[in-house]
């Protein structure tokens, strides 16, 4: 049963009337968009996934609400290509659904074996069996470090390379034990270490950050003045890139500081709204919240 993070909070700062346009680029299996359609009797609802399956979820449970919806099987960096014209309020759900983490053959998690896969577009080419066989100790290295910001990078990857040499890597079980194996015991006994490792093999497989990035930065444009965009994330690395772009558009340039009247064209064209984590209450009741950050920003 997946259990959307901070539900309330998220949808209540997008401030939707009845009338409201709304973009969910995160559909999953619409614990948002679900909240969302009840509170637009007479606006209209585009939602956005690239999981068949989860779409499947979504439309049935949808259709029990409205028919004002339109799913979209697509990634949501085509938010702009999709969607005419201006909206009222966009959200990003940027944690991975517990279903997708759950589901055994989707080799999401290092709990479970499955075969290393993680697309979240079960159509495209490149899995997570072709990154841990087919890249370089470099660019393995490379990616641990920027996506999962693990310190023994260099001693995992160097592990994954001896140990394809023998055969090939198949199952996430057969990863995490190569990880286990290349970190000092002490580390292991902190959390599991494979935790980053699958974090950055994940972001690599589905170009998370580069994807986000350009799609935040659409959906800005897209906003009505009054609009908001509420984003939940999950780790730092998409925390940093929400937190930079929101920073850029809502304050003035700090060469323009000093200017008693600052030109109405310099003016920020949007103000943040809220920065705030899950309540106390959250985090026990479901512990993927934990690391969870939302962050709101409005149109002027």
């Amino acid at each position: 049963m997946h259990t959307s993070v901070m539900l309330k909070e998220s949808i209540d700062y997008l401030n939707l009337s009845k009338n409201s346009i709304v973009i969910d680029c995160t559909l999953g299996y619409a614990g948002h968009s679900g909240a969302i359609l009840k509170k637009i009797p007479n606006g209209f609802l585009y939602a956005f996934d690239q999981d068949s399956e989860a779409i499947k979820k979504a439309d049935k449970k949808l259709k029990q609400i409205s028919d004002n919806y339109k799913i979209i099987n697509k990634n949501f960096v085509n938010i702009k290509d999709e969607v005419n014209g201006k909206v009222d309020a966009i959200i990003f759900d940027l944690g991975v659904s517990s279903p997708q983490l759950d589901e055994d053959y989707r080799g999401f998690s290092y709990h479970k074996d499955a075969k290393l896969d993680m697309r979240m577009n079960q159509n495209q080419e490149l899995t997570a069996y072709k990154v841990i066989n087919e890249y370089s100790k470099e660019k393995l290295v490379d990616i641990f470090k920027k996506y999962g910001e693990e310190k023994y990078s260099s001693s995992i990857a160097q592990g994954i390379v001896e140990k394809r040499k023998e055969k090939k890597i198949e199952t996430t079980l057969e990863l995490a034990e190569i990880i286990k194996e290349n970190v000092p015991e002490k580390y292991r006994k902190k959390s599991h270490p494979a935790r980053k490792i699958f974090q950055a093999i994940r972001i690599e497989v589905n170009d998370e950050l580069n994807v986000f990035e350009k799609a935040l930065k659409d959906a800005l444009k897209m906003l009505k003045k009054g609009g908001r965009i509420s984003v939940i994330t999950f780790h730092s690395l998409e925390d940093k890139i929400c937190k930079r772009i929101f920073n850029e558009v809502s304050t003035i340039p700090k060469e323009l500081n000093n200017l008693p009247i600052v030109p109405d064209e310099y003016k920020p064209k949007y103000k943040i709204i809220a920065n705030i984590s899950p309540s106390k209450e959250e985090i026990e009741i479901n512990n993927r919240s934990r690391s969870a950050r939302l962050r709101v920003i409005e149109r002027i």
